[in-house]
């Protein structure tokens, strides 16, 4: 199957993308909080919201990023040595101002199951954050060189949803607890940043490395 990545890139993918599911952000003090309001179904249909968000996400950069190889292999490359600047950045963001996860239950009347799972794919659609991430963060992944650019990176891109689902799921089940935990033990939100911004700046110096041989 042409669209598998390799071992190595499949492991350290999934890697990344569990660092990324812990890690407090919109997606995650949405889903918390419309649990803590709705109940867990609330909470689920967010996070079925955000997900399918990420899939239009995981379209649009497949495709738009093939067609730049097409057009001119050394603009991707480019595009990656952006990427893997943006991801330093990133890191060193989540280094100097760490996780801020605030999370207080809403009042007024419970939403709809429709309307948290629009509220959970707009939130995640018209982030221009989660735009920028995922235009960087999945091209580090694949090859110009390789034929099946496209096929690897809708691969990647999916399996990004389906192996994060779990842990935004299991926030979702122990949202008020894990909310109140979190805020509480600001050491492990710490911890979290900066394996972030560990994970992140080996990618990075990866991509450096690759560009300068």
């Amino acid at each position: 199957m042409e669209f598998l990545p390799d071992l190595t890139t499949f492991v350290t993918f999934t890697i990344a993308v569990w660092v990324l599911a812990i890690t407090p952000g919109p997606d995650m003090t949405l889903s918390i909080a419309r649990s803590l309001a709705d109940g867990k179904a609330g909470g689920m249909m967010v996070v079925l919201g955000t997900s399918s968000g990420l899939i239009i996400h995981t379209l649009l950069v497949a495709l738009g990023i093939s067609a730049l190889i097409v057009a001119s292999p050394t603009a991707f490359m480019i595009l990656k040595t952006g990427g893997a600047a943006y991801l330093v950045w990133l890191a060193i963001q989540a280094i100097r101002h760490g996780s801020s996860l605030s999370v207080k239950k809403a009042d007024g009347p419970q939403k709809s199951g429709m309307a948290n799972y629009l509220n959970g794919f707009w939130c995640n659609l018209l982030n221009p954050k989660v735009i920028l991430f995922f235009m960087t963060f999945l091209p580090q992944f694949v090859s110009a060189q390789d034929p099946h650019v496209a096929g690897k990176l809708i691969f990647l891109g999916f399996w990004a949803i389906l192996a994060g689902m779990p842990i935004n799921m299991m926030v979702v089940v122990v949202a008020e607890k894990l909310s109140t935990w979190l805020q509480n033990n600001r050491r492990v939100l710490r911890g979290i940043d900066y394996s972030f911004a560990g994970i992140f700046s080996l990618f990075a110096f990866k991509i450096f490395m690759t560009q300068a041989r």
